[in-house]
This record gives C-alpha cells, structure tokens and sequence, in this order.
C-alpha cells in the first residue's frame, strides 16, 4: 500500500472555470498575462487550492485550464509553492465508462499541467441518466489513488443517498473520499439545507466544497435588475433571478457596509461560516484581490442569521446543476 500523502486544503480555493472557456466568460489567449497574476496573488496570499477539470475550455481549447495551471504552477516563484494543490474534475463522458479510461484520463490531465494531479475529482454522477457507466469510472478513481498517481480522491454533484453508497464501496478498498463539491451559496442553499450534505461530510470525514459562491456573480452586487448585464447565457439567468433576490441583496449590503466589506467578501466569508471551502472565480488581479478579502475575519452569528432568513426568503433561486444526485 502506498504511504498516505496528507491533502493540505485551505480556507478558500480558486475556481478555473473561466480560463478557456469562451462560451459563458468571453476567455481569449490575451487574457493569459492577467490569469497568471490571479494565480500568483492567490498562491502567495495562502489560497493555493485551485480547482480545474478535464472539459474545461471551449472547442479547440478544451483542456485550456489545466495547461494554463501546469504552467503557472512551474513558473511561480515565491512563498506558499510547497502547498499548491490542484485538484481536477474528469468528465463521465460518454465514452468512458472502463476503469482504464479514467486512468488514462488522469494521466492526460497530468501531462497537461506538466505533474500530478493532487486531487482527481469525479465531475459528476451518471446515477440520473445511465446508472451502469457509474462502477467502471469509480474504480478507475479508486485505482488512480492505489497507483500512487494522485494524494485524494473526491466526487461532485453528488446527493447524499449516492455519497453514502460510494464511500462504502471506497472503503472496501481503503480508500477515504476526501472531498465533495457542490453548488453551495446564499442563492443555491439546497445542498445543505434540503440535502443535508454537510451534516454527512462531518459524519465521513470529507470537506465540502463551495463551487459557485458568488452565483456566477448575481452576489456581487455589480447586477441590478436596471442592467447592464453580461451578454449570453448569464444574462437571461440574472433576468429571470434578480427580481426575486431583492430583500437578499439588501440584506448582503447592510452586511457589507457595516463591516467596511464589499457583498462578494460578505458572500464568501458566509461560505467559510458555515465550515466549507469556497471556490471563487477570478479573471483578473482585481477580482482575486477581492475575493482574498473575505479571509482573515468572520461574520458573527447575528448576521449569519440574518443572511440565512434573507436567503431562505429569496423568491428566486439558483437554478441547480442537472447532473446533481439525490
């Protein structure tokens, strides 16, 4: 058996999907030079979780995120290298359903970032769709931590009756799941709240991780329903959602002013309250700059109340991922 390799996950990660995906974020390669300082401001400032996957990156640059990682994770110089973890996501596409092929997946994401990955992360379940390809890719996930080729495994999207169902298969192997990651802010409470997955990672052991803290930026407090809003996909989702996240938005700026924050740190620092790891975003030196601000302070219980009867309250909420398992 290999020695267990100890995961060192901070308070807060970096999500990557942007970077290279033109669909949803307008990436271009000219954006490159500002994605390499997102990086190197959040690694130098303790955020050294970076949070990638196999599908990222529209058409031709698909794969586009872990090779810009790979990269700047060998040219950075500076404190906090030691500690750099990348965890990936891989895709159960269609064509994969072999343990062999998630094996051969990992190594392709390995060879994209120039190393191993740290974190290998199945990006979610087939249990909806076709529940037969599920086995092969576990094991192939469990096989890829036996090898040696990764220092944890982990599951996205994944509901509690699923969890519990695969961590006992895990653990006939010995094999612990040490994170799990879901759609998790004050727009898209679901997971912990109706699903109760908090409460199960505790009993497990597993972290849970906040992807989508900001609502792909309806948190921000840069939207109003007066517009202007981002063009695409985004902008038909905020239009439908923002008239019926007034009172919460309301909520998140007397929170913010009063304790000198902007509504992203209010947001994020929410997260971390209530014991997970957020994943923000960033595209640029600015918003990393901003999302480092929600560390090092923290709500007191009195506005975490308060926060959490706004967002139950909100009419409108994040629409959840289709890939999410009861």
């Amino acid at each position: 058996m290999q020695t267990l390799q100890k995961l060192s996950l901070p308070s807060m990660g970096c999500g990557t999907w942007a970077w290279g995906n033109q669909l949803l974020w307008g990436y271009d390669e000219s954006m490159d030079d500002q994605l390499q300082g997102v990086f190197n401001l959040c690694v130098s400032n303790g955020v050294t979780l970076f949070d990638t996957g196999d599908s990222y990156g529209t058409g031709r640059l698909n794969g586009r995120s872990e090779l810009l990682l790979g990269r700047f994770s060998q040219e950075y110089v500076g404190s906090g290298k030691e500690n750099i973890c990348i965890a990936t996501k891989l895709a159960a596409y269609p064509w994969r359903w072999t343990r062999q092929s998630m094996v051969k997946a990992c190594k392709s994401s390995a060879q994209r970032l120039g190393r191993n990955v740290d974190l290998v992360q199945m990006h979610w379940s087939t249990a909806n769709y076709a529940p037969w390809q599920e086995g092969g890719l576990l094991d192939g996930l469990a096989d890829l931590y036996e090898q040696g080729l990764v220092k944890g495994v982990g599951l996205s999207n994944y509901g509690p009756k699923r969890l519990k169902q695969v961590q006992k298969k895990f653990a006939e192997r010995g094999v612990s799941i040490t994170t799990l990651q879901v759609q998790y802010s004050l727009l898209s409470t679901y997971p912990v709240t109706q699903l109760k997955l908090k409460d199960l990672c505790d009993e497990l052991g597993i972290k849970l991780i906040a992807y989508s803290p900001l609502a792909l930026g309806l948190l921000t407090g840069k939207y109003s329903e007066q517009g202007p809003l981002p063009k695409g996909i985004r902008g038909m989702l905020f239009r439908q959602i923002l008239p019926g996240m007034r009172s919460l938005l309301a909520c998140l700026q007397e929170v913010a002013q009063s304790r000198n924050k902007t509504m992203s740190q209010v947001a994020i620092n929410w997260c971390i309250c209530k014991g997970t790891i957020p994943i923000p975003g960033a595209k640029s030196v600015e918003q990393a700059r901003e999302n480092i601000g929600a560390l090092g302070w923290q709500l007191d219980a009195n506005e975490i109340a308060e926060l959490d009867r706004a967002a139950a309250n909100a009419d409108k909420k994040m629409v959840q991922n289709i890939f999410q398992t009861k």
